[in-house]
């Protein structure tokens, strides 16, 4: 799996094509039965290692949302936010 600088390894397709609230619904689907301690080790390890992804994807999503949110970047004189809108590059 290629990794990226700071995202670790690439997201499976299939999870890179979830919507935030299914995948974070997943995710702590997955929490609680980690939680539970009912799995084999190994079943265990899966969905750890499935949870983590779903993580670094809702992780990924909130960025995006950030990042599409129109920052504030000044003030003018009369006390209004100057807005710059976010452009991906």
């Amino acid at each position: 799996m290629s990794e990226s600088k700071n995202q670790g390894p690439a997201l499976p397709t299939e999870i890179k094509a979830l919507s935030f609230e299914k995948a974070l619904h997943e995710l702590e689907s997955i929490v609680r039965g980690l939680e539970e301690g009912q799995s084999s080790l190994e079943e265990s390890i899966n969905s750890y290692e499935r949870g983590s992804m779903l993580k670094q994807h809702c992780d990924l999503k909130l960025k995006e949302a950030r990042l599409k949110i129109d920052k504030i970047t000044t003030v003018n004189p009369q006390g209004d936010p100057k807005l710059e809108p976010f452009t991906a590059d």
